[in-house]
């Protein structure tokens, strides 16, 4: 007996790179290995391809010589319980080229007949083409997410979780967090018992505390603005200092009017975010490279007191500085 068919889409006009192999991977470790141990009931796993079926796939250049013998074409999302769409081709994200053909209108028939629809990292595109995340709340990698939005206005995106649930629509942020979600589906199907020793097998947390926003780089791109260049670099350098908009304006010689504009018209921050984003930087590097006490990391950083640290860690990144360190330390080399 199983605990319902999931159909794995690879959409591959465009080969299999690694990044989306790894993607591929993910539902089949998680839902194509039977575990009698752990229930009577598990998947019925089926890999799809936007080719024919029977076609190989992943044979184009950028493949690495891999291929994927898949025996079923599109026609397979009919009747599926799940469709996991694990990625699209980077030039349908990058040069805005369409969806291989069929895929949009199959995922369409797929949800119209009740099935659960998934997506791992940019498999997210191929759900918003097809006009199944318009109105709701999602997510993909965070390099992408702003490419999300901007193209589809209609979905709510947000950069900072690794996994959304919607009900009948679930997407994932990129890469591991797609294995967040699937262990996340089988908790739902099957329990949080299962999903927990499926986990441990897997030797990788059950559950991982905060989202994808601790590892997005809040540093600020560099300007072009000569005029703010100098004294950005000052400021950084500086950082420990109680420093105010006032204080950056007039070492730029300008009024603090005329600093906001310059400053969010270079980097498309404000100047007390970009003060902000700096500081949560310093922070995040002094807990990957050092053992400093919270309170000191919060002094050198500017942040202030370790409550303080605290409070912006949890709002901006999402967890607290004492997860980050544990996730992201590396000890200096003696």
């Amino acid at each position: 007996m199983s605990a319902g068919s999931v159909a794995v889409v690879v959409a591959d006009e465009i080969g299999i790179p690694s990044w989306d192999l790894y993607e591929l991977s993910i539902p089949f470790t998680v839902f194509g290995n039977t575990q009698p141990d752990l229930s009577d009931h598990w998947y019925d796993l089926r890999l799809c391809s936007t080719r024919e079926a029977g076609q190989e796939a992943g044979q184009e250049a950028g493949a690495f010589g891999i291929t994927l013998r898949t025996p079923y074409g599109l026609e397979g999302l009919a009747g599926a319980d799940t469709v996991v769409v694990t990625s699209v081709p980077d030039a349908c994200i990058e040069e805005g080229a369409p969806l291989p053909e069929g895929l949009a209108d199959a995922l369409r028939a797929a949800h119209a007949s009740g099935a659960r629809m998934v997506s791992l990292c940019t498999g997210a595109f191929a759900l918003a083409e097809a006009g199944l995340l318009d109105g709701r709340r999602a997510t993909a990698h965070w390099m992408h997410t702003a490419q999300l939005a901007a193209r589809y206005p209609d979905v709510t995106v947000d950069d900072s979780v690794l996994y959304v649930d919607d009900g009948d629509v679930l997407t994932s942020a990129g890469l591991s967090a797609g294995l967040d979600l699937c262990l996340h589906l089988v908790r739902r199907d099957l329990g949080a018992h299962v999903a927990n020793q499926l986990a441990r097998r897997m030797v990788v947390p059950a559950h991982r505390p905060g989202g994808q926003a601790q590892f997005i780089d809040l540093s600020v791109p560099e300007t072009d603005d000569a005029g703010l260049g100098p004294v950005l670099e000052w400021a950084r350098a500086h950082l420990d200092r109680p420093l105010t908009v006032d204080d950056l304006a007039r070492r730029a010689a300008m009024s603090p009017r005329t600093f906001y504009r310059r400053l969010h018209g270079a980097t498309g921050t404000t100047p007390l975010q970009w003060l902000l984003n700096q500081r949560l930087a310093r922070a995040q590097s002094l807990l990957e490279t050092t053992d400093l006490p919270v309170e000191r990391v919060g002094e050198l950083s500017g942040l202030g007191t370790a409550n303080n640290l605290r409070h912006h860690f949890l709002k901006q990144v999402g967890v607290s500085p004492g997860d980050y360190r544990r996730s992201f330390f590396t000890r200096p080399a003696a």
